[in-house]
């Protein structure tokens, strides 16, 4: 698809408020199919004649959030790891060496809520590439020295986070914020357990066993290709894939009551900087408060909200102020950062971030404003989804979260239905003091 007929379709749907009927039935631009294997893999084809480049997307619906084991965090990050080490049919140089030849950009991440592995490949590799994935996902192999060598890389990586003066904020409002829920470890896990991870080989070979399994996982191929070719071919190499996925029961969050606020020394130079957390709500893209909210932290602290101007523009008091209230599977945070240039004005800065909360609760945002957004919001969106990698890179999360594409087209229903009435009401409801973590975190080293 090139960018001038993605323009054409925007201006229908910002006009209109409805995609082109040839192209979708909602706000999703494109045409899809669900197919799931009687194994219960779910595959999702969305075809985009014309680039000659399929985005392959291997989306296991595990993250950090289902580590639920004492002494055992960090293993949906290790398998991002693991999972380049091979097979006996095809070890990791063979594995590296035909992803080489084919020109392919094979990577993954993880994240507190599922796992993803990437790549953008040409079409006429697609089915090469299909044959390399189904068996490393059904006969990942690797023995201890090799899961300790990874291990150690683990920590290596963690150690190097502890660089970065946000990663460590991370860290430490995780473990404020939350006592029960596993949201409470990073991704990363706790360093105890990294530390002690290459002592869990067989640990290791059981997380595998119950996580990567079909019914946890999907398959999401976006871009050239045909899918009465493509079904059959998923059933070829993916239907033998055993079942056996066991889901964790992760503990519930108990209600805050009371604010929490810590003080963090950060050993290096860096500026002051604030992290204000408030105890949000599962995705649900149906909820008009959970909606509402993802909206409300670009009106209250985004670069075009009054508190930005004035503290980072007019009077130079911090280097940004930014709000991130986003999706989780679980009750997770809607974020509240901001970096400023002087320790002294923290306590100011906080004060000015209440004040626009206040103001959130007791007054309704502008009628015109929140329209506006709503505009920026589906013309982004939209605009991002030019090519395959761009399409399967922003679904991945709202799939790994329910299952299916139908949430983006839920999402966007929902928020055209928001009044300024339900932007107050979320704030009301979420903007809680005594539901609130606050990390200040200063250098040793002074600032930067």
């Amino acid at each position: 698809m090139n960018r001038l007929w993605l323009a054409c379709l925007i201006l229908v749907v910002l006009i209109t408020g409805m995609p082109a009927q040839s192209q979708s039935e909602g706000f999703f631009p494109y045409r899809y199919e669900n197919v799931t294997l009687d194994n219960g893999l779910k595959v999702i084809l969305i075809p985009m004649s014309g680039s000659g480049l399929v985005a392959y997307y291997t989306i296991v619906r595990t993250g950090s959030r289902d580590e639920v084991e004492d002494g055992k965090t960090g293993f949906a990050h290790f398998f991002e790891h693991m999972m380049f080490r091979g097979t006996e049919k095809f070890p990791a140089d063979v594995y590296n060496k035909i992803i080489n030849e084919m020109g392919a950009d094979a990577n993954a991440y993880t994240t507190d809520d599922y796992t993803c592995y990437t790549s953008v490949i040409s079409t006429p590799s697609l089915e090469r590439m299909m044959e390399l994935e189904s068996d490393r996902f059904m006969n990942l192999s690797y023995e201890e020295p090799e899961f300790r060598t990874e291990a150690g890389a683990v920590y290596g990586e963690y150690k190097k986070n502890l660089t970065n003066p946000w990663r460590v904020a991370y860290e430490e409002i995780s473990g404020l914020a939350f006592s029960q829920h596993t949201y409470k470890h990073t991704t990363m896990g706790f360093v105890e357990d990294i530390r002690r991870m290459p002592e869990l080989y067989q640990y290791s070979k059981d997380f595998f066993q119950q996580h990567y399994r079909p019914e946890n996982c999907v398959l999401l191929l976006a871009g050239d290709f045909d899918p009465e070719t493509v079904k059959p071919m998923v059933e070829t190499y993916y239907g033998p894939w055993e079942t056996g996925h066991s889901e964790n029961v992760v503990p519930t969050e108990p209600e805050q009551r009371r604010e929490k606020v810590k003080k963090v020394t950060y050993n290096g130079r860096t500026l002051p900087l604030m992290w204000i957390g408030y105890k949000g709500a599962a995705f649900d893209p149906t909820d008009k408060d959970v909606v509402a909210a993802s909206l409300l932290g670009d009106l209250a602290f985004g670069q075009n909200s009054d508190i930005y101007k004035k503290l980072v523009i007019r009077e130079n008091k911090a280097q940004f102020v930014s709000g991130d209230f986003g999706f989780n599977r679980d009750p997770k945070l809607y974020d509240i950062y901001t970096m400023v240039y002087n320790e002294d004005d923290m306590d100011m800065v906080l004060a000015e971030i209440d004040q626009v909360v206040t103001q959130f609760q007791n007054e309704p945002v502008d009628a015109e404003r929140l329209d506006n957004l709503k505009k920026r919001n589906r013309y982004g969106y939209l605009m991002a989804l030019d090519t395959p990698g761009s399409v399967a890179g922003n679904l991945a999360r709202i799939v790994a979260l329910t299952g299916g594409v139908e949430a983006v087209d839920q999402y966007y229903e929902t928020m055209d239905s928001l009044t300024p009435a339900d932007i107050q009401a979320a704030a009301k409801r979420f903007l809680q003091k005594n539901r609130r973590t606050i990390i200040k975190l200063t250098g040793s080293g002074g600032q930067s």
